[in-house]
């Protein structure tokens, strides 16, 4: 295994044993719920949203190793940001995700550590469910999200 790959190994780990965010929100205006019925994982995401701008954002639930620490990334990843900015880094995070070889690696930043789940088509589910569920959250969706 490179050396890179065991980098990636031991970020996905450590966010999976200490989740960023990991927590209720009591100060959530929004909040939304994610199902992965192939995986049984299963998600709330808590937005703190004011003027446009996530203000925090936090996660709670279980599931496997990778849609644990892609949620937290998730987490990390869009505080502060606009929903605009948001919604553009997830396009992006899809695109990785999937196998598409054209998209912007500059935004995606840290979140590289997922394009090998491309490789697995079923584990990109699992991936994504954190992030399905922020952008249902944006757009103040109220219907559970799932995978399917």
């Amino acid at each position: 295994m490179s050396e890179i790959n065991e980098l990636y190994q031991e970020m996905i780990l450590d966010h999976t044993k200490s989740p960023r965010n990991y927590k209720a929100l009591p100060t959530s205006n929004r909040r939304m719920e994610g199902y992965n019925p192939l995986c049984g994982d299963r998600y709330t995401v808590y937005l703190d949203l004011a003027d446009d701008v996530i203000r925090d954002i936090s996660f709670q639930g279980s599931g496997c190793a990778i849609s644990k620490s892609s949620a937290s990334m998730m987490t990390q990843a869009v505080k502060g940001k606009t929903t605009e900015e948001a919604r553009r880094l997830f396009q992006e995070f899809h695109k990785m995700i999937t196998g598409v070889t054209e998209y912007n690696k500059n935004l995606i930043g840290k979140l590289t550590v997922f394009q090998g789940v491309s490789e697995f088509p079923v584990r990109v589910k699992c991936a994504t469910l954190g992030w399905h569920t922020l952008a249902a959250a944006l757009t103040g969706n109220e219907k559970t999200v799932s995978t399917e």
